[in-house]
């Protein structure tokens, strides 16, 4: 390999980058505003769960349990049903996630130390975000439950014992339970993976399409000084996109960094590497910008955004699925930037990834290599 002819391929692909200087605004902006776009729409948190209380009893017990309701953080008490039909019409309206029903002689039950029933209605259609309400739900009426009990006792003069076991909660690494501390290091990797992959999938199939490829081939440029030199151009590109992401996560939205930047610096060239890499291998197979585009989208931000744990957990994928998924790069690059922000980890724990993006890098720079040659012979 020849140091003056990958130079050479560098600087001639920096000058058309920087020439075309609306896609260069763009690849520089993208990271950033795609951050903002996703990091604020893409919530995780359920709260403020829209509720509609229908009160059968009418009594201070009832009206107490939906005093409860309306006091907790995670309901949003739209107003009092008059029947069922009320609860029926705002679930199908979508104007509420659950009906709360408070059955006649609730009061009196409650009073006569027999167990008195509060119903929950809950509209089923998003499973995790019912059953996460529902689960809230229980919380707020155990929590009345335990008071009513209390207070009656005292009432008769009987001291409530302690409870047998009582736990004690400490949250670890996200102490506020702020979903946007799991989403932005996620969304980060996802976002530099489709963006860095994209910037490098056209650049050898415009060669083509421009005429320009019978002009490089006439060079004694050998094909893996072509790929490591286009690589690098687009390399600057990619590494101020992830410095702008990485400062918009911790300026804008708060994410805490608690690891190593260095560690982080080492990990994001290495993951850049091979998101590059993977975008020329694509771009060596294509003779067309639009199959150029198109591959490396359904390579990078389908897998990246489904296969990665970003959203949905790998664990409790089929098992064909999570196999797929241990060659889909973003993964891991997820977990050490989760690792770095969160917890502070270091080099003892997430060097098994660092070694499969290294591993990803050095394979994919082979197949760019071994594919380009077959396409100029």
């Amino acid at each position: 390999m020849s140091y003056r002819r990958t130079r050479a391929m560098f600087v001639k692909e920096l000058r058309h980058i920087v020439r075309d200087k609306r896609s260069l605004g763009l690849a520089l902006a993208m990271p950033a505003m795609m951050l903002l776009l996703y990091g604020f729409a893409l919530s995780l948190d359920v709260d403020h769960i829209p509720v509609l209380i229908y009160d059968q009893d009418g009594t201070s017990a009832s009206r107490n349990v939906a005093r409860q309701f309306e006091g907790s953080r995670f309901f949003d008490v739209k107003g009092m049903a008059a029947d069922y039909r009320a609860v029926e019409r705002g679930i199908n309206r979508n104007d509420i996630l659950m009906g709360i029903v408070i059955p006649r002689d609730f009061g009196k039950d409650l009073t006569a130390g027999r167990s008195a029933a509060v119903q929950l209605l809950v509209d089923g259609s998003d499973s995790n975000t019912s059953a996460i309400a529902m689960g809230y739900a229980e919380s707020v009426v155990q929590g009345y439950s335990m008071e009513a009990r209390s207070e009656i006792l005292n009432l008769r003069g009987v001291k409530l014992p302690p409870p047998a076991v009582a736990a004690q909660v400490r949250v670890w690494y996200n102490s506020s339970l702020e979903s946007k501390n799991f989403v932005v290091p996620g969304l980060i990797a996802i976002i530099l993976m489709m963006l860095t992959g994209q910037l490098t999938t056209l650049t050898i199939a415009r060669e083509w399409e421009m005429g320009t490829m019978e002009q490089i081939l006439s060079t004694p440029l050998r094909p893996s000084e072509m790929v490591i030199g286009k690589m690098l151009a687009y390399f600057v590109v990619g590494l101020v996109d992830a410095i702008l992401a990485f400062v918009s996560g911790v300026t804008v939205f708060a994410v805490p960094f608690r690891g190593s930047l260095l560690l982080l610096t080492v990990s994001t060239l290495i993951f850049l590497c091979g998101a590059m890499l993977w975008g020329i291998f694509i771009s060596a197979g294509a003779r067309t910008q639009v199959m150029a585009y198109q591959m490396g989208m359904l390579t990078t931000f389908l897998p990246g955004f489904l296969l990665s744990g970003f959203v949905f957990s790998i664990d409790t994928m089929p098992k064909w699925i999570q196999v797929i998924s241990i060659v889909v790069p973003s993964r891991y690059f997820i977990t050490i930037l989760k690792g770095l922000f969160l917890k502070g980890i270091g080099l003892g724990i997430v060097w098994p990834q660092l070694v499969y993006l290294s591993i990803f890098a050095g394979i994919v720079y082979f197949l760019a290599v071994r594919r380009l040659s077959r396409k100029v012979a």
